[in-house]
């Protein structure tokens, strides 16, 4: 399923470059300006240093005059809107949304107009002051809204576009985690190591005075217990053995 971005009458040409970024983050390159405020708003100084190196993203986008013309192509249409407008279509949530056209369960409500397979995606973002216009909206299969705080959830153009960017991807499977080592539990001491462990510490305490044999009451056995819980490995072990050999060497404290 192709993927593009369209922005719509883009003031601040910086957003332009911080939308390419964000979309070579999560992989896409398929970028189209409607009618910008500068027709040279490509090789811009300040769109070229918001891109931050994602030059091949400017390279390939395409400056057009109507929205018609950036939608050849596309199947399904997401406006992404701030505030739910009385009519037009539904208004989710982008992950909510887009889990749902990945899964096709989208083609199961009743105001789809097709079953048809997507053919694209398209996202539709508007000027920073005034955002997407109704009649821009109204056509569209739905209408994104990016949950934020309800006293202030103003997201500027490149934020919104990073998200939804990832969310996509995110829907899309993601890219796996890179140099990740996998987590690998460490070996466990078995029973004649905890055992011998225990046997060691028992007589150092004895030698502390910690401990009195003749009265031992259930210390060991607790110690014991709190071994197990610890799920000590052979070298924690080692390390439980090295203290209780220090313990043997200090002088017992007088009685």
């Amino acid at each position: 399923m192709k993927t593009r971005f369209v922005l719509i009458q883009t003031s601040h040409a910086g957003n332009v470059g911080a939308a390419a970024r964000a979309m070579k983050t999560m992989g896409f390159d398929d970028l189209v300006l409607v009618a910008p405020r500068w027709a040279n708003v490509l090789r811009r100084e300040e769109t070229i240093q918001r891109a931050s190196g994602a030059l091949d993203v400017l390279a390939n986008a395409r400056i057009v005059e109507t929205l018609d013309e950036a939608l050849d192509g596309m199947s399904h249409l997401c406006a992404t809107a701030m505030t739910q407008r009385d009519f037009g279509p539904p208004t989710r949530t982008p992950r909510q949304h887009l889990e749902m056209l990945v899964q096709g369960q989208l083609q199961a409500e009743p105001a789809a107009p097709s079953t048809a397979p997507e053919t694209g995606v398209a996202f539709l973002f508007g000027c920073e002051r005034f955002g997407m216009a109704n009649e821009d909206v109204y056509r569209c299969n739905v209408a994104l809204s990016i949950p934020s705080n309800p006293q202030f959830g103003s997201l500027n153009l490149g934020a919104a576009i990073q998200l939804i960017a990832y969310e996509w991807r995110q829907a899309l499977g993601g890219f796996p985690l890179e140099n990740a080592a996998p987590a690998q539990l460490p070996d466990r001491a078995d029973a004649g190591q905890v055992a011998g462990m225990l046997t060691h510490w028992e007589q150092a305490l004895t030698h502390l005075g910690f401990l009195d044999p003749a009265a031992p009451k259930k210390l060991m056995p607790r110690l014991n217990q709190l071994f197990n819980r610890a799920q000590l490995s052979p070298e924690e072990i080692h390390i439980l053995r090295g203290v209780a050999k220090a313990m043997l060497q200090s002088t017992p404290p007088n009685r």
